[in-house]
């Protein structure tokens, strides 16, 4: 016999993390194709006025794997670990370095890593890869200040973080590849500031899918 004082899950309070988790979803089904721009914008607006799991529930239900009722909002689908996304890239750890360094060289910082507020990147007849795809930051405004001499830095970013860049390219090249957001950041979005010079060099920042959403682009294809 059931007791029907227990409250209906759907009448529970979210929390930001139940609404974080929708997000992510809402986001995933734009960089797939299934949503609109302005479909994702109005989804996004009603995931944070939400009070409830229920009035959550709706905004993924025509989704794959979507959960059935509000009960299933906090069983979204996502790898091992759960990519995080927005401001759960926000953290309160120590970074992982000042500075990449290529002389005449190479270096590279990918994964799971955390970035400083302000961090040093110069390559001098060498290269320097910076990929921001699944990293953390220490602040929700972050420096990058990337420096090419007669060689190149390339930072690659998701799209759910800002990034704005004002560098100068003297006989070389510093610019945005890959276009703007794909979507109306969330409130508590890190933003990357790209600052510096290439001279003779280039620094390039480049928008490109993290992993997960590639295996979920090619499953989908070989379905297809």
């Amino acid at each position: 016999m059931s007791d029907s004082s227990l409250p209906d899950r759907s009448e529970m309070r979210a929390s930001d993390a139940d609404r974080d988790r929708v997000a992510a979803r809402l986001r995933e089904a734009l960089a797939e194709g299934r949503l609109t721009p302005d479909e994702h914008s109005e989804r996004l607006d009603a995931v944070y006025s939400s009070k409830t799991l229920g009035e959550l529930a709706p905004l993924v239900r025509d989704l794959p794997d979507a959960p059935e009722s509000a009960a299933g909002v906090a069983d979204l689908p996502f790898d091992s670990p759960r990519p995080v996304y927005g401001r759960e890239r926000v953290v309160d750890t120590a970074p992982d370095g000042y500075f990449s360094l290529a002389l005449m060289g190479a270096a590279e910082r990918s994964g799971h890593w955390t970035v400083s507020r302000t961090y040093q990147a110069l390559a001098v007849m060498g290269g320097v890869e910076l990929d921001l795809r699944e990293a953390r930051f220490v602040s929700r405004e972050t420096t990058i200040v990337a420096n090419a001499l007669m060689g190149a830095v390339e930072i690659i970013v998701p799209d759910d973080i800002e990034v704005r860049v004002n560098g100068v390219g003297v006989m070389g090249a510093y610019e945005v590849k890959g276009g703007a957001p794909s979507s109306v950041v969330e409130p508590g979005t890190p933003v990357v500031r790209v600052v510096g010079a290439a001279l003779m060099g280039a620094v390039e920042v480049v928008r490109k899918p993290r992993k997960h959403q590639k295996r979920r682009k090619e499953l989908e294809e070989d379905d297809d």
